[in-house]
């Protein structure tokens, strides 16, 4: 079943054919406020006149669509869908994808914007979807060393009055290990993160 209500366009026709009628516009000023041409414009005047404001209405409103699916097929993947495809939020299909299994295992071939409005219509979808967390808080270590991280960003810290170094950060579990602006490289940061887990707890 199409729509039923007037629209906001023939609205606006509504309104300006009435201003015609109080003799507040002419039907040529009535046609540039409408965006229509001016033998548009008397058409629409004259079924104004002779019909009322119901009949600026669109003729088919209210009718089924020539390429609308039958109701016993509606009925049908509604059936199925809730059956086969249903349940809880997070557990049951999605439109597109019952519209791929409806099509593939039960030779129903239905586009997946449709399902959607008809499951909708019918219960079986909401908009509401199950939500992950972003992101889940990590156990931290037990133990001094199990896990160091650290980080470094290579600049020029000391301006003119030095050699360009690396601004290193470790960190571990339990709290900072300590920093540095040397320039280690590998083996030097290998060697510091080697004397800081081996260093004896509460040091």
């Amino acid at each position: 079943m199409g729509r039923t209500e007037i629209s906001q366009e023939e609205l606006r026709r509504v309104e300006v054919l009435a201003r015609v009628r109080s003799n507040q516009l002419r039907v040529v000023d009535a046609s540039r406020l409408l965006g229509v041409s001016y033998r548009q414009a008397k058409r629409l005047w004259k079924r104004y006149r002779e019909e009322g404001p119901a009949s600026l209405k669109h003729r088919s409103a209210g009718c089924t669509s020539n390429h609308a699916y039958a109701a016993k097929f509606r009925q049908q993947v509604l059936d199925l869908v809730r059956k086969k495809y249903g349940g809880p939020v997070g557990e049951r299909f999605g439109p597109t994808l019952a519209a791929e299994h409806l099509d593939a295992e039960d030779g129903l071939l239905v586009n997946a914007e449709t399902l959607r409005l008809w499951m909708l219509e019918a219960g079986l979808w909401s908009r509401q979807r199950k939500r992950r967390k972003h992101r889940r808080r990590r156990e931290r270590k037990e133990h001094f060393g199990e896990l160091v991280q650290m980080d470094g960003s290579f600049h020029p810290w000391l301006e003119e009055r030095g050699p360009e170094g690396c601004r290193r950060c470790d960190q571990h579990d339990l709290g900072a290990i300590g920093g540095t602006r040397d320039h280690l490289g590998c083996g030097g940061c290998a060697a510091r993160v080697d004397r800081a887990v081996r260093r004896p707890l509460g040091t």
